[in-house]
């Protein structure tokens, strides 16, 4: 499995909260996983009910099985000044640039060099060994920008070749795509079974291949649950009242309202449910038209329902645990498929 992994998507779909729940997934038995964010939103500290994340790499989670997960918000303004301290070792004189404003003078003329050191801090995270040799993580998760923008700013190696072409900031750039263009990378597309997040992936990943940048697999996020049989599924896009009467008592009962035990509460729900019924049914037909969709990209899928009350960190735990027992039987399945 590679070790970086860069997780995007269009917006509202939840990426944040994937890559959160992915970090803990990866970090489970034992492993350390570092969670990045690039944005500069503070997501990652909310999802953990944290203070704001220091420009410092901070344990912010125990995953299952004892692993751990550290999490880090990459200032590009600090990124800069530990570049410059790095590489020309201005020290004091770097500090005295950011008061006189010459780090946004650099990074808004050069918006590329913003790039190379935001995925730089995280590339170093994935290379960076301890004192007996072994990787400090065992995986970095990035949180990444959305989709529309994940492949410039993945490729920072075209974004600074005409603002240096030697150098530390050429080398840095090279050194950044050595580990974003290697098996060691993964990125990862989170979508909504909806017409254009699917549409916005599937051009995210087409531009990915053309930049030369590594797939990973798509994460289809808020797959709301089916409490409705086919029949009743056909009957509710038709406006059968009677079998719709019958469906939402059986559905009562799916979900513990006791339907299915007194039937006849359903019936005067049925007027005032219908048009929901009817919804639902759409909402159905093109869910199955959107899963349709992202299969025909040939990826790993992996599913995470809905969660009605909204993602809290018992929430965040649970997608961690769906998205490691996905994990495992794809890798089942690939074992299968090499031994047959």
């Amino acid at each position: 499995m590679s070790r970086l992994h860069v997780v995007s998507g269009k917006g509202g779909t939840g990426k944040t909260t994937v890559a959160a729940a992915l970090a803990l997934a990866l970090a489970a038995e034992g492993k350390r996983a570092l969670l990045v964010e690039v944005e500069g939103r503070q997501g990652i500290a909310q999802l953990f009910e944290a203070e704001a994340l220091p420009y410092e790499e901070r344990k912010i989670a125990v995953a299952p099985g004892g692993g751990e997960v550290y999490a880090l918000a990459i200032d590009a303004e600090r990124a800069l000044l530990d570049y410059l301290q790095m590489f020309y070792k201005l020290g004091s004189a770097g500090r005295a640039l950011k008061k006189i404003g010459a780090i946004d003078f650099a990074t808004t003329i050069a918006p590329g060099l913003r790039d190379v050191l935001l995925t730089g801090k995280a590339c170093e995270a994935v290379r960076r060994k301890n004192r007996t040799g072994r990787f400090v993580y065992d995986y970095v998760v990035m949180d990444a920008p959305p989709t529309g923008r994940v492949t410039r700013f993945l490729n920072v190696n075209d974004e600074v070749a005409g603002l240096a072409r030697i150098g530390p900031i050429h080398n840095q750039a090279q050194a950044v795509m050595r580990v974003l263009k290697s098996p060691e990378t993964a990125v990862h597309f989170v979508t909504l079974l909806e017409e254009m997040p699917v549409q916005e992936t599937s051009d995210g990943i087409a531009e990915l291949r053309a930049a030369g940048l590594p797939v990973g697999g798509v994460v289809i996020n808020m797959v709301r649950p089916e409490i409705l049989d086919e029949a009743a599924v056909e009957a509710a896009a038709n406006g059968r009242r009677p079998e719709v009467a019958r469906a939402l008592a059986y559905a009562l009962g799916r979900t513990g309202s006791g339907g299915a035990r007194r039937a006849g509460l359903a019936e005067p729900l049925v007027d005032p449910l219908l048009r929901q019924a009817r919804e639902h049914t759409e909402r159905l037909a093109l869910e199955h038209r959107g899963r349709a969709d992202v299969a025909r990209l040939g990826l790993p899928t992996y599913e995470l329902e809905l969660l009605g009350d909204g993602v809290d960190l018992a929430g965040l735990y649970r997608m961690a645990r769906e998205l490691r027992k996905q994990f495992a039987r794809g890798e089942a399945s690939e074992r299968q498929g090499v031994s047959g």
